[in-house]
């Protein structure tokens, strides 16, 4: 897939919500997806129910969606890596394959009556790793397979998917469960992993986007390192991770409130998560024009808002009949923020660390929510559930307020296409590309241009650290007060030669021209490291002369 849209869609300013499932693979996954997913809530239901007849405490109760979560925390990274650097469809392949032995063993073990609590949770929490090692890859690939300005779209059809199955995966385990049994709703949840894998078996179409090859540790690094510099992607996580952790806690405490503050059995309690997902759904439809309209800083916003009012709410009914619609509000304004940020990140992360981003993100989102059900949980045991949730609601309500002090920053001025860089005319072609390279860009500054410059090299600093950097600084020469020389390190040449052909966007080549267009002369020289199995040498230094850009406004010169 390309970064670059068809010229019929880079015309139009906005993308039908449902205009990626006119890609058929992507409808095809879609389904399939959806398939799975309401699979997957039947089978939290039915967990959650077994631990309440079993009379576990509210810590216990809480701890399924601990053990479903937790895993991406330690799985996170590798998994965004591997979605990287393999076949995503292959990964996909082995993954489902294992939670389909996984659900298997499930199945058999409670049938026989075998099934205790803490074993559920340990098989719930292996299905929690398959499912962190799946999600960076099945995110990826889905902004593989759809145009680019479709991709946030897709990610709010994924969020559609998720939320349709919330609606009614519990509703319909409720029902199951009071008359066909918790063993019943787990074999469902096995038929929905086969659908999944028999698609992808079925998908001998799909053909891997070209990838730089890659060390696993490098390009790990790498990867936090793009997300640690880029102060949107870092913006969006803490505002996501400081809405979910509070929020997250109706959702592991519902199932106490509705046999205890409300009084119903296990089909009214998947009538109220049937609520929460109906809510859900009809967000995800309405939420990409809402973000088109107020923006994404004022969706979410405004959207964590009424989370925590509806939150507040919630744990002050006692009536299902103020409670129930009440968490179809929720159920949207839950969307409202969690689709919003999904959907920005998968659209200005660019390609080549897509998955490894999207994986930071899965972290911050599933972390977030094992965190708040644990805490919840734990406080729960001692003032019930709901207090905490009361409790839980205010703290949103005040994550939301916050906003209006460190809003989300804007994404327009930041354009994401790939621009590769010019290299010297021999590329290093006779360089060992394991070696560490070190990179010296000499600048002469006139001195009233000295001040500017400096402030822009702030930018380009984050620049050549999300694109590789290791070490960064800024040097003067001190016999040559007029000469200031930058200095980076990468990891290795292949590493540099990245950031010259993949790794660039256009808002790297704008923020680096605008540095070097400040100089009168610009030379450069690559350093790499002695002492490998190969002779390694500086390369021939790249030398460009400059004129005052009020006399020149060059752009074939440009170097980094």
């Amino acid at each position: 897939m390309t970064d670059i849209a068809t010229n019929d869609e880079s015309g139009a300013d906005r993308v039908r919500v449902l205009a990626p499932f006119t890609v058929p693979i992507f409808r095809a996954l879609w389904i399939a997806a959806l398939v799975s997913n309401i699979g997957s809530w039947m089978q939290t239901v039915g967990a959650q129910w077994f631990l309440i007849e079993e009379q576990s405490s509210p810590l216990l109760i809480a701890l399924v969606q601990t053990a479903s979560s937790a895993p991406v925390l330690l799985l996170g990274i590798p998994a965004g890596v591997l979605g990287e650097l393999l076949n995503r469809r292959r990964l996909l392949i082995w993954v489902q394959g294992a939670q389909v032995v996984i659900s298997a063993g499930l199945v058999s073990l409670t049938a026989a009556g075998e099934m205790t609590s803490y074993l559920l949770l340990v098989l719930t929490l292996l299905l929690g790793a398959a499912s962190a090692v799946q999600l960076p890859a099945y995110e990826a690939i889905s902004a593989e397979i759809v145009p680019a300005p479709m991709i946030p779209n897709a990610a709010s059809l994924s969020a559609i998917s998720v939320n349709l199955a919330r609606a009614i995966g519990p509703a319909v385990a409720g029902l199951l469960l009071s008359s066909l049994g918790v063993a019943f709703v787990f074999g469902l949840n096995l038929a929905s992993f086969g659908v999944f894998l028999v698609v992808l078996i079925g998908w001998r179409s799909y053909r891997p986007g070209g990838h730089e090859p890659e060390r696993f540790v490098d390009a790990t690094r790498a990867g936090m390192r793009y997300v640690s510099h880029s102060g949107v992607i870092r913006r969006l996580f803490v505002r996501l991770g400081l809405f979910v952790v509070p929020g997250s806690v109706l959702y592991a405490l519902l199932p106490l409130v509705a046999t205890d503050r409300l009084g119903v059995d296990s089909a009214g309690y998947g009538v109220l998560l049937a609520g929460l997902g109906a809510g859900s759904v009809a967000a995800a439809f309405v939420a990409p024009m809402l973000r088109d309209r107020i923006g994404e800083n004022v969706t979410v916003l405004l959207s964590s808002a009424v989370f925590g009012a509806g939150t507040l709410t919630v744990a002050l009914s006692s009536s299902i009949a103020v409670t129930l619609p009440v968490l179809a509000v929720v159920g949207a304004a839950w969307i409202g923020v969690v689709a919003t940020v999904n959907g920005v990140v998968e659209s200005f992360l660019p390609v080549w660390v897509r998955a490894r981003g999207l994986s930071i993100y899965q972290m911050v989102f599933f972390g977030a929510l094992a965190l708040g059900a644990v805490v919840g949980g734990g406080i729960a045991s001692w003032t019930g559930a709901p207090a905490t949730i009361a409790a839980a609601g205010a703290l949103v309500i005040l994550v939301a307020a916050s906003q209006l002090r460190w809003p989300l920053l804007p994404t327009a001025e930041k354009r994401r296409l790939t621009v590769p860089f010019p290299l010297g005319p021999d590329g290093g072609a006779d360089v060992d590309p394991l070696g560490q390279t070190l990179v010296l860009v000499r600048y002469e500054i006139p001195e009233e241009d000295r001040t500017v410059f400096v402030e822009q090299m702030r930018l380009v600093e984050h620049s050549r650290r999300r694109t590789g950097a290791r070490t960064w600084t800024l040097y003067q020469d001190r016999e040559s007060p007029s000469h200031l020389v930058e200095v980076f390190g990468v990891g290795s040449w292949q590493e540099h030669l990245q950031q010259h052909t993949s790794r660039p966007t256009q808002y790297d080549d704008e923020t680096i021209r605008s540095a070097s267009a400040l100089a009168t002369r610009v030379d450069v020289h690559h350093l790499i490291q002695v002492g490998r199995t190969r002779i390694a040498v500086p390369v021939t230094p790249t030398e460009i002369p400059r004129r005052h850009p009020q006399k020149e406004n060059r752009h074939d010169h440009h170097h980094h």
